[in-house]
């Protein structure tokens, strides 16, 4: 307990962040040693520390403060484990800057399981949200657990197809885990943390600001075995996330989308760069060597890939469809059907569970990507 309490005391320090740390613990043997080190000491060994954070080395003071947190973690159900346990994760351990401790709110075991991050837009696609839900519940249906954000749009669309897979879903917050951000995913934050796992660096009361999601996304990136981006803009958080990735020696995934929108910009750039193409779960899973180790997924034996009946004029109409959404006019021109005939062939498809009604009277195919 007392080095836990050493170990939280030294990462309250005010000012005091992760490159700080290690430089301290490269001269140190301890956090314990660095808080009982007079202050004139640690600023001749450890040059180049700000004088602002020697200052706020005040042992007495930043124990205090680590009960404090501690107590607030307890009731709050949140464990805090530090980088020299065993229940810290192997993987994030071993890049350049991993985190001084993690705060884990839900099942901290899930942080050994085999992690995959699956990442993207805040304002992304139909088709990217489906994309990310289908592609998650198949991994979960691997035995991988899927990493992701908690943000709006593919974070919220991969948590959410994990849950609904019945598997396991780790999300890591750029604030305190007991701060619910976005607001509107307060009862996907509930779920997660009964399900699976909030994972966060940073001590209660954190608020959300932006610079701690770059850093946040390195978590992400250094949990999982690999990251798959789903739908990113030329400038996109999600493209760190996947440059934390290349850094650290995870495989990178994309999924292509459409070339006339932005939204696909930085998925396309990341396969041009090399990125490893996503067609199906397969890819993903015999990239990272574990075919063997999983269940293979039950072929497709229908147009809908979930073995599906369909009637002849249903297949005909399926055939015409595509993953993006397309008006009823288009639809009909391109079967050569009656309109009426049209109608009620996608009301029969959308009740199969093949293609899903939009808004202004569309229809799009349900993704094929992740079967």
């Amino acid at each position: 307990m007392n080095n836990l309490l050493d170990w939280l005391a030294l990462s309250l320090t005010p000012g005091l962040g992760v490159r700080s740390w290690h430089k301290l613990l490269a001269v140190f043997e301890s956090p314990q040693e660095v808080l009982e080190t007079e202050p004139g000491r640690i600023s001749k060994l450890v040059p180049g520390l700000r004088a602002s954070v020697i200052a706020g080395l005040d042992r007495e003071n930043l124990r205090a403060a680590a009960e404090k947190e501690l107590a607030a973690a307890a009731k709050a159900g949140i464990e805090i484990i530090i980088r020299e346990q065993p229940a810290y994760p192997e993987l994030l351990r071993n890049i350049a800057d991993p985190p001084i401790l993690l705060y884990v709110k839900g099942n901290a075991a899930l942080l050994q399981s085999s992690c995959i991050g699956v990442v993207g837009a805040r304002a992304a696609s139909v088709y990217g949200r489906r994309i990310a839900e289908d592609l998650s519940k198949r991994l979960c249906q691997r035995g991988l657990t899927v990493v992701s954000g908690l943000a709006l749009g593919i974070d919220t669309a991969a948590h959410e197809g994990a849950l609904q897979a019945g598997g396991a879903t780790l999300a890591v917050l750029g604030c305190g885990l007991d701060v619910v951000y976005p607001r509107q995913n307060s009862s996907l934050y509930e779920e997660i943390a009964r399900r699976g796992a909030l994972v966060s660096e940073y001590r209660l009361g954190t608020l959300p600001e932006a610079f701690r999601f770059p850093a946040r996304n390195r978590i992400i990136s250094g949990l999982s075995l690999g990251v798959v981006v789903v739908e990113a803009a030329r400038k996109s958080g999600s493209l760190i996330t996947a440059g934390y990735a290349l850094e650290q020696g995870r495989e990178v995934f994309a999924i292509p989308g459409r070339i006339d929108s932005c939204k696909s910009e930085g998925t396309h750039r990341l396969l041009q760069e090399g990125a490893k193409l996503v067609h199906t779960v397969d890819d993903i899973v015999e990239e990272i060597s574990f075919a063997a180790a999983v269940p293979q997924a039950s072929p497709a034996g229908q147009p809908g890939g979930a073995g599906v009946a369909l009637t002849g004029e249903e297949e005909r109409l399926f055939a015409c469809l595509d993953v993006y959404p397309q008006t009823i006019d288009e639809i009909t021109r391109q079967s050569g059907m009656a309109v009426q005939k049209v109608s009620e062939l996608l009301l029969m498809l959308e009740l199969k569970g093949l293609v899903d009604s939009l808004p202004g009277n569309q229809y799009q195919k349900r993704c094929p990507a992740a079967v």
